[in-house]
């Protein structure tokens, strides 16, 4: 095991050379008809995806992350993904941290977090093996690999989830054991939550009545059906006399639908970058 461990860290240095930014593995949501038992476990964090191409780090969407020189050195000679993270119910501040110049002191509390080594051509578990072997001693201060924990069952699942969700988590990850790194959405890799989220762009507002008179009352948004929404429910004060600029994706969570298919119960969660 430690031989084989050690050719794919040698195949995982080569590979950078030819590395580049790419398609990322991404989740589908989990639902109650998939048996998780046997599945890995692990939580999901409410940061920005990153990609290591082993020598730049990359946005989702392919955008270069300037990342600063004492994160860069902590970092391998080969590919993983992972999460650009500054703690739970930390999105905004870590959106805003990730954006600045790597010279940046507010750097030092983002932590990055490995989930993946895209490049290996072997199952999950192999591809952790391999991550585990390079980060054995020391371990650096800004990066870790992510815990992952074999599901027992669905009702392992769900205690789980409560107890992550009430320590601020967004919810946690599935991870199908022995599946293979695929680009794109997969039936591999599955979110669980309490909650479903989606996103709308903003398309008008509503004036605010009360206390609420001269600000926003709730945002107008569009969904990628066609359908309209007005999201007043979870807007701040601030973000009713700032509200975010016609045009802008957001995102909100709700649960489950109306009888006219629209997201029932929908709140305003955050600005989508």
């Amino acid at each position: 095991m430690r031989i084989f461990t050690a050719l794919l860290l040698v195949l995982l240095c080569i590979s950078t050379l030819y590395a580049a930014p790419r398609e990322l593995m991404l989740a589908k949501a989990w639902q109650p008809n998939i048996n998780p038992t046997g599945w890995w476990m692990s939580e999901k964090f409410d940061g920005v995806r990153g990609y290591w191409d082993g020598e730049r780090m990359w946005s989702r969407q392919g955008n270069r992350i300037n990342i600063p020189d004492t994160l860069r050195r902590q970092l391998p000679p080969f590919a993983t993904d992972g999460e650009l993270w500054a703690g739970r119910n930390a999105f905004e501040q870590t959106n805003q941290i990730v954006r600045r110049d790597s010279s940046d002191e507010s750097w030092q509390k983002i932590s990055y977090l490995i989930f993946d080594a895209p490049n290996i051509d072997a199952p999950f578990e192999e591809r952790i093996a391999a991550l585990q072997a390079w980060y054995r001693v020391p371990q650096p201060s800004q990066v870790r690999i992510v815990e992952h924990t074999l599901c027992t069952s669905a009702t392992h699942l769900r205690q789980t989830l409560r107890i992550f969700e009430a320590k601020g988590a967004e919810g946690l990850m599935l991870r199908a054991p022995r599946s293979a790194y695929h680009a794109g959405r997969s039936d591999a890799l599955l979110k669980v939550k309490s909650y479903s989220d989606a996103e709308g762009v903003v398309i008008g507002y509503r004036p605010g009545k009360g206390k609420y008179i001269g600000m926003t009352g709730a945002l107008v948004v569009r969904l990628a059906d066609g359908n309209e929404l007005a999201l007043g429910s979870g807007l701040t004060d601030a973000e009713r006399k700032n509200p975010p600029a016609i045009g802008t994706l957001v995102t909100f969570k709700y649960r489950g639908y109306t009888n006219t298919g629209k997201p029932r119960f929908a709140t305003f969660w955050r600005v989508r970058e």
